[in-house]
């Protein structure tokens, strides 16, 4: 009882942080969260949710990466694959080498490996965090995704080396020939296995359920893809792969996969708001958890005589994670600034922050604004990951001792989380308020494009209809009343979609014409919530019933729905 308690208090929170962030934009929710899940496990009899680390990074991480693979475009990632791997790999050795090197200096007394595996701790980056915070904020596209396929592929890369430099530290051996082969073949496997776990999902949900059983099975197949994430990572974890990357590799399968999916209408919205809320719910009990582990990693860092480094007071190890904190921050500038300033490959981030597609064209220098490499340095905020990597430090060492100062590590982590939430959720508005980069104009000629294609071949299969129809009619002797409303209706249609390619033929966007459209789909909405709201008025008057309600309004709902994704993307 006390457990189903405490997970519904937990959503309750959840929910009421999602009010709080509305209310007060200004606050990054990722803060809120963590605030509100101290204040409720600070007090002695407050709420205690000791946090296991394995089970966290099954039930919260694998989902969450899964979906945000499945979401990630796949064109784009191919495109940015250098200074997305260039981050997530080169970035995370750096990081490892250089700030475990300055935990050394500050630690002088902890053994080398263990100040490496908190610098491997610390070098995963969480893109849920800086989505949070930079939501409300004009990060430029292209940076947002570089950001998002980072967080990606750097949490198992972290992970591994997390996991050599504390068998470094338990062992007190480490080879860089077997550390590196191990790490080719954990993250090649893990993305392997994920991959053929989701294949094989979507061959089996493709020709045998589907075809066979069509939408009766739509909740079942949800169900399942929902599962595809947890079997994933259990799956890779029990071979001695990477379950973070085999989560992550099922997620762009299944996005593959989905893109060959034309119809499945209802399978496809409800997949939709079901992880939509899945999303909502993980995020906001991932921050929570953190918040709840506050009180008690503090205490320990306090109260643990740390013989290995000495007694700290409070406000100096403050000052540890202010120091340490900044040591990243400018390891991740100095990482960028060399991608903007040397090699061919590492120069590509640089041009892709630029969104020039043509990096090593004559005349680019690959140099980037100073402000643009400011925020992509802010950016790089630490999350959940970091978290859970702490809390897995081992107690003991090989010889039955204390591993070495495990809670101040633990410390150090937690607080590297807050001081880079903090500082980028008021650095970032600050950086890029004035940030200016040249218009992006790709996208929306992409959409416009398509518009037209689209308009052109529904008119072609209306034509074609109208033709194939025409002539069941004559043959079935169909009176004229039902063949003159069919060719109005026919006429109507076309008529509709030749104003749809006027509409979207000219060349290049103008403010006018920006103008017109949103005033088109913004009367268009009040047509239909007007509609939305009769449906209603008569069903309470009991002149229609609840089987007719629902149809008629679900109608209106997803008209509405595609005339706000539109309202949204026109607004960002």
């Amino acid at each position: 009882m006390n457990t189903l308690f405490l997970v519904l208090i937990l959503l309750l929170v959840a929910s009421a942080t999602g009010v709080i962030a509305r209310f007060v934009p200004s606050l990054p929710t990722p803060l809120v969260q963590i605030f509100l899940g101290a204040l409720l496990a600070w007090p002695a009899s407050g709420l205690h949710v000791e946090l296991e680390p394995e089970i966290f990074l099954l039930l919260f991480i694998a989902p969450l990466l899964f979906s945000d693979a499945r979401r990630f475009p796949q064109r784009e990632f191919m495109i940015l694959r250098g200074p997305i791997l260039a981050l997530a790999l080169g970035l995370v050795l750096f990081t490892v080498i250089g700030v475990g090197y300055f935990i050394h200096l500050l630690f002088p007394t902890l053994p080398l490996a263990v100040c490496f595996a908190l610098a491997a701790i610390l070098s995963p980056t969480d893109a849920v965090a800086v989505s949070s915070i930079s939501g409300r904020l004009p990060v430029p596209p292209r940076l947002m995704r570089i950001l998002e396929g980072e967080s990606l592929m750097n949490d198992a890369s972290g992970l591994v080396a997390f996991k050599f430099a504390v068998a470094a530290a338990l062992t007190g051996t480490f080879s860089l020939a077997d550390a590196t082969l191990s790490f080719l073949l954990i993250s090649i496997g893990g993305l392997i296995v994920g991959g053929l776990l989701a294949l094989g999902f979507n061959f089996l949900r493709s020709r045998l359920i589907e075809r066979h059983l069509g939408d009766a099975t739509t909740v079942q197949v949800i169900l399942l893809v929902l599962l595809l994430p947890f079997a994933a990572y259990l799956l890779a974890e029990h071979l001695g792969m990477s379950g973070i990357l085999s989560a992550v590799a099922a997620g762009m399968v299944m996005n593959r996969a989905d893109i060959k999916r034309v119809g499945q209408l209802h399978a496809r919205m409800q997949t939709q708001s079901v992880w939509e809320m899945l999303e909502f719910v993980l995020n906001a009990l991932v921050f929570l958890l953190l918040g709840f582990q506050l009180p008690a990693i503090i205490s320990g860092a306090l109260d643990h005589s740390l013989h290995d480094v000495g007694d700290y007071e409070f406000l100096r190890l403050l000052g540890y994670v202010a120091a340490i904190s900044i040591a990243l921050l400018i390891s991740r500038f100095v990482w960028i600034w060399l991608a903007s300033a040397t090699g061919r490959g590492l120069s590509r981030l640089m041009a892709a922050l630029k969104r020039q597609p043509h990096p090593s064209s004559a005349g680019d220098t690959g140099r980037v604004p100073f402000k643009l490499m400011l925020a992509a340095t802010l950016a790089g905020i630490r999350g959940t990951i970091t978290l859970a990597a702490a809390l897995s430090l081992p107690h003991l060492m090989n010889d039955g001792t204390d591993f070495p100062a495990r809670e101040l590590l633990i410390f150090l982590a937690t607080g590297v989380i807050l001081f880079t939430l903090i500082t980028g959720s008021i650095g970032l508005p600050l950086v890029l308020r004035n940030l200016r980069i040249p218009n992006d104009t790709h996208e929306f000629e992409e959409e416009r494009k398509a518009r037209i294609a689209g308009a052109e071949a529904a008119i072609y299969r209306i034509e074609r209809y109208h033709h194939d129809r025409t002539g069941e009619f004559a043959r079935s002797h169909i009176n004229d009343e039902t063949i003159l409303a069919f060719n109005e209706v026919s006429s109507q249609l076309m008529n509709y979609y030749r104003e749809r390619l006027t509409l979207h033929s000219a060349d290049t966007a103008t403010p006018q014409l920006s103008a017109s459209r949103q005033l088109e789909r913004e009367t268009r909405l009040e047509a239909l919530r007007a509609e939305r709201r009769q449906y209603y008025k008569m069903r309470q008057r009991d002149r229609i019933n609840d089987n007719v309600l629902r149809k008629l309004v679900r109608e209106v709902d997803l008209a509405e729905a595609a005339l706000t994704s539109d309202l949204s993307t026109s607004h960002h």
